[in-house]
């Protein structure tokens, strides 16, 4: 497939090499979060304990599923932020407006996020028990 004005050079063309092309891309990702974002490692460690605790909270599969859901997407949201900001950065580490401002916005939706998945956990919690 020859290169169109619009598609990447970058872009693979597909197949079992792109999946594991995909793969080790995406360990790398995951790899550098741990590696170099405090609040990633900390919510990862949080999973690590509501991830099972999901199990015992949860009285159906379809609880377990929303709270385990709720907190891999902490992970997720926290993921895009710190994409976000390693991008920001990149640009320039000077003051900038916008650039300040995307920063933020990634914030806030890591905040969004953990205040549904703590509203989320304290509902199933309060339901559970009271």
């Amino acid at each position: 497939m020859s290169a169109t004005p619009h598609t990447s050079p970058f872009k693979s063309s597909g197949g079992l090499r792109r999946v594991l092309n995909a793969m080790r891309y995406s360990l790398q990702g995951l790899r550098a979060a741990i590696t170099h974002e405090a609040a990633f490692r900390q919510e990862l460690a949080l999973a690590v304990v509501m991830i099972p605790a999901a199990f015992f909270l949860g009285r159906s599969l379809t609880e377990v599923a929303i709270l385990i859901g709720t907190v891999i997407s902490v992970l997720v949201v926290e993921l895009m932020n710190s994409a976000i900001e390693a991008l920001a950065d990149a640009i320039s580490v000077d003051t900038h407006p916008l650039l300040g401002r995307a920063k933020d916005l990634g914030s806030a939706a890591v905040l969004l996020m953990l205040l549904l998945t703590g509203g989320i956990w304290l509902a199933v919690a309060i339901d559970r028990f009271l």
